[in-house]
C-alpha cells in the first residue's frame, strides 16, 4: 500500500496539472517584439540610423492599449529627425503586426549598444498594464572610420558570391542568342536559291 504521504504528493501533483492546463488553455495575448537598426552614411559625413520595431500578437485575444518606448537613445548622443521614439496603439488583435519606424542622427562617434524596447499593453481579465520586451539590436559602429574598399577586391567579392547565378544566366541568353539569330550559312543559302 501507498503511504500516506505518497497519496498527498499524488494529489497536488494532479491538482497543479489541472491548474497549470486550465492556464495554458486561457485566452491571453502572447506579444512578440522584434527591434531593427541599420546605419546609412551621407555624404555630408553623417549617420543616420534607421530604426524599426514591428509587434506581433501571436497570443489567442486582442491586447487593448497597446504603448512602444524605445529609451536607449540618449539625447546627448542622438537627434530624432524622424518620427518619435514612443508610439500608442488602441488595440492590438489576435494574430496582427503593428510597426513603428524612426530615424536618428548619430552626435559622437564610437560603439553603442541598444537596450529593447518596452512594450506595455492591457488584459480586459486583469487590471495591470502588462510588459513586453522587443530583441536588442546588434551593436552599431556610429561614425566609424571605414576603410576605402578596393573595386577590384569588390568584383573578386561579388564573383565568388553570384559567380555560379552568372554563369547560368550567361549561358542562357547565349542559347537564345543562337536560336534567335540567323546564321550566315542559312543567310547564302538563301542567296543562291535566288
Amino acid at each position: 500500500m501507498a503511504s500516506p504521504v505518497s497519496k498527498s504528493l499524488i494529489s497536488v501533483l494532479i491538482a497543479l496539472f489541472l491548474i497549470s492546463s486550465s492556464f495554458a488553455s486561457s485566452d491571453v495575448p502572447f506579444i512578440v517584439a522584434h527591434k531593427k537598426a541599420s546605419l546609412k552614411r551621407l555624404k555630408s559625413g553623417a549617420e543616420r540610423i534607421s530604426v524599426s520595431i514591428d509587434i506581433y500578437n501571436q497570443g489567442t485575444s486582442t491586447a487593448y492599449d497597446v504603448s512602444l518606448t524605445d529609451d536607449s537613445w540618449p539625447q546627448d548622443k542622438f537627434d530624432v529627425i524622424s518620427g518619435n521614439i514612443s508610439q500608442s496603439w488602441e488595440r492590438l488583435d489576435a494574430g496582427g503586426i503593428l510597426s513603428h519606424s524612426f530615424e536618428l542622427d548619430a552626435k559622437v562617434k564610437g560603439m553603442f549598444h541598444g537596450s529593447p524596447a518596452v512594450i506595455t499593453f492591457r488584459i480586459p481579465t486583469k487590471a495591470a498594464l502588462q510588459e513586453a520586451y522587443s530583441t536588442p539590436i546588434l551593436p552599431l559602429d556610429v561614425l566609424a572610420e571605414k576603410p576605402t574598399e578596393n573595386k577590384l577586391e569588390l568584383a573578386k567579392r561579388l564573383l565568388a558570391k553570384y559567380g555560379s547565378q552568372i554563369s547560368v544566366i550567361s549561358i542562357i541568353v547565349l542559347f537564345v542568342y543562337l536560336i534567335t539569330s540567323p546564321s550566315k550559312s542559312a543567310a547564302k543559302g538563301s542567296k543562291k536559291k535566288r
